[in-house]
């Protein structure tokens, strides 16, 4: 599989609280809306995105389900907390956070909730290295 893309489908129980909590705390719009069954789709940069989706079904929570990366951790945290946001917090064996982010293998993430119970992670950037298929 050459060029191919990813995106994450996020589960959400009520569509339209989900929407707000996107737009009011995160500060992304839908640039598509599918109807009768409903789901929202996000473009972020890069051509990458990611859908939110009906369901009846619950996420665990527990491990992540998106990920985020941004130029500017502290500072995108920062503006997060100012609209509202609430960022876990972690203590255990190989994961502290420390005011919401946690230094892992040399880079920053930070974890948050969304108002279905989805766990998304923002971090900088993974360097992507070429490899060389055979």
């Amino acid at each position: 599989m050459k060029q191919v893309r990813a995106a994450a489908m996020l589960p959400a129980q009520d569509l339209e609280r989900a929407k707000a909590f996107y737009r009011d705390k995160v500060g992304l719009t839908p640039t598509q809306e599918r109807d009768p069954m409903g789901g929202l789709f996000y473009e972020v940069s890069g051509g990458t995105g990611f859908a939110v989706f009906q369901s009846s079904g619950k996420p665990s929570g527990t491990h992540t389900q998106m990920a985020l990366e941004v130029p500017d951790l502290d500072a995108t945290v920062k503006d997060l907390r100012a609209r509202g946001l609430k960022f876990e917090e972690y203590d255990s064996p190989g994961l502290k956070t420390v005011n919401g982010i946690a230094e892992i293998a040399g880079t920053k993430v930070a974890w948050f909730k969304d108002s279905e119970g989805n766990l998304i992670a923002i971090g900088l950037p993974v360097p992507v290295t070429a490899t060389k298929q055979t």
